[in-house]
């Protein structure tokens, strides 16, 4: 099957260079300059898109605000960010909107094929998985990739799914980063390790914004993190 890409991106030499390459590569690619033409285009190509490649700095409505619009609707189609920007600040703020990975221009296009691959060979291995997982009240749905905790549905991005996906196979079991990392983002991640990070950060804060959840995800010192029930007066 032939994965459908959207590439946002003002320069012209960057997106007919992306455009090029991922031809090359037998995906189907869409291109659009601005980001109101990135938002007409993901409501024409919804439900058949497989990623978007969303540069921050594009007219109209930057990267930043076509993701968060794309998020209301759509928690689990994968965005890569390309921006020039190289401030942890700016890549935290893009993540925490619901970016699935960011890469700084001017990147490697190998480096960034690779990033696309891992993550559509994620996709695939999803969908592989036992049907669900339940650790008292949180339920993750492998089929309808939605988690629920006493029926309240949790709204998850599609790199949170598979981050919480990987604690929930290995519950009350401490994982390293580089288990976390090889197991979410695949052996062949060639970003920064904290990113690791901040994903447990975010996903923890949903588990415990969850009225009356026992579900915790713990740091454990010089190991990693371990997702655990806890008593409700513990939490």
């Amino acid at each position: 099957m032939t994965e459908t890409i959207l590439v946002v991106e003002d320069e012209l030499a960057i997106q007919t260079l992306l455009k090029r390459e991922l031809g090359f590569e037998n995906y189907q690619v869409y291109v659009a300059s601005t980001g109101t033409e990135a938002l007409a285009l993901y409501e024409q190509l919804q439900g058949t898109l497989d990623l978007i490649l969303l540069d921050w700095m594009i007219p109209e409505i930057d990267g930043l605000g076509v993701l968060r619009r794309i998020r209301r609707t759509d928690s689990l189609l994968p965005v890569i960010f390309l921006t020039a920007h190289d401030f942890s600040g700016d890549k935290v703020a893009g993540l925490n909107s619901g970016a699935d990975d960011y890469i700084t221009k001017p990147f490697d296009m190998e480096e960034l094929l690779a990033r696309i691959r891992v993550i559509f060979r994620h996709q695939a291995q999803l969908h592989q998985t036992t049907p669900s997982y339940q650790v008292s009240g949180l339920v993750l749905d492998t089929k309808a990739h939605q988690a629920a905790y006493n029926g309240q549905q949790i709204q998850l991005t599609q790199r949170e799914y598979s981050l919480l996906l990987t604690f929930m196979q290995h519950v009350g079991q401490p994982l390293t980063r580089d288990e976390i990392l090889d197991d979410v983002w695949g052996t062949d991640f060639v970003g920064q390790m904290n990113i690791v990070d901040v994903y447990v950060r975010q996903l923890r804060q949903k588990l415990h914004d969850i009225q009356e959840s026992t579900i915790v995800i713990e740091t454990i010192r010089g190991i990693g993190y371990v997702l655990k029930e806890v008593s409700a007066d513990e939490n």
